[in-house]
């Protein structure tokens, strides 16, 4: 396989449930090496994207390749190559952790023993326990224990953070992804918790409604958008018109009409030459956050000029 072929690389994808839109023309390409967070409100479609990856769904319109394959049509070609936790942590709960593990480990001749025996310490699972008597938290941990120790080339995760406690979210799920991707793996990270995305990934592809309103690297969406209160000489029931507002906030923070907070798309020089013309003044300006670049976009500057 070429090494220029992309692990993910979706093209017009569509996708209805009966009368439902679930996806309506979708485009994305994730490279190697990198972590992609997938981000969206609850049924936006994130999950109905990685169930095309992973060929349990079948596109109504579009291409969808892993690999440069097919999944629909070659499942086993790429199902060894991915690396899969779902949302809803689908293990059978009458095993032991013992017997997943074992049972797992039969399907993946890249099955790395150590790296298993690794996790399963580091997540602290006793191996004689049954999955049904785990609590939430511990099957999320062995479901994304299985779905590590053959060291897939693309790994999906879905909602990865729900059950776990702070501690496995913010340091254990964290080093586990840098390390997938310093051996050149590939991470796609499906998530709403914008700010845990916001610690993990490199690049970001922002899901509204079925459609992807945004795709850019993380670092480059920070630089290009800013959060920044503006306050007016005046009173005023409106915010001002300002070159490079996607949004204004609905409530003034003083509460009086002359504080306004406006989340910016970097037209900074003309965006500060209106406000010194308004004889207004920036009393704040700050890096905006992932959310707040979210739901910008999403809303789409309903206020802004």
């Amino acid at each position: 396989m070429s090494e220029s072929v992309h692990p993910i690389e979706v093209n017009g994808l569509s996708r209805k449930f009966g009368k439902t839109q679930a996806l309506d023309g979708v485009s994305l390409r994730v490279p190697k090496g990198i972590v992609m967070g997938l981000v969206g409100e609850n049924g936006a479609g994130k999950t109905t994207i990685i169930k095309h990856l992973l060929g349990l769904l079948k596109p109504d319109a579009g291409t969808v390749r892993a690999f440069g394959i097919d999944p629909v049509q070659s499942p086993e070609q790429t199902l060894n190559r991915i690396g899969y936790l779902s949302e809803n942590r689908e293990i059978p709960g009458w095993m032991r952790v013992s017997e997943l593990i074992a049972y797992t480990r039969a399907f993946y001749p890249k099955w790395d023993d150590a790296y298993a025996a690794e996790l399963l310490h580091a997540f602290k699972l006793d191996p004689t326990a049954r999955v049904k008597n785990l609590s939430r938290g511990q099957r999320a941990q062995a479901a994304l224990l299985i779905a590590l120790a053959y060291r897939p080339e693309l790994l999906l995760l879905d909602e990865p953070s729900s059950g776990l406690d702070p501690v496995v979210r913010r340091n254990i799920l964290t080093t586990i992804i840098r390390g997938v991707v310093n051996e050149g793996r590939t991470v796609l990270l499906s998530s709403h918790l914008l700010d845990e995305v916001e610690r993990m990934v490199d690049h970001v592809a922002m899901v509204h409604e079925g459609r992807i309103v945004l795709c850019a690297p993380l670092d480059e969406l920070q630089r290009q958008h800013r959060r920044v209160t503006v306050r007016l000489a005046t009173s005023a029931n409106e915010p001002p018109q300002l070159p490079g507002v996607l949004l204004w906030d609905d409530i003034a923070p003083m509460g009086d009409g002359r504080e306004w907070t406006a989340i910016c798309n970097g037209k900074t020089e003309e965006f500060r030459q209106a406000v010194t013309q308004l004889n207004a003044e920036i009393v704040e300006d700050n890096a905006a956050t992932l959310e707040d670049i979210f739901v910008a976009h999403v809303r789409g500057g309903k206020k802004g000029a």
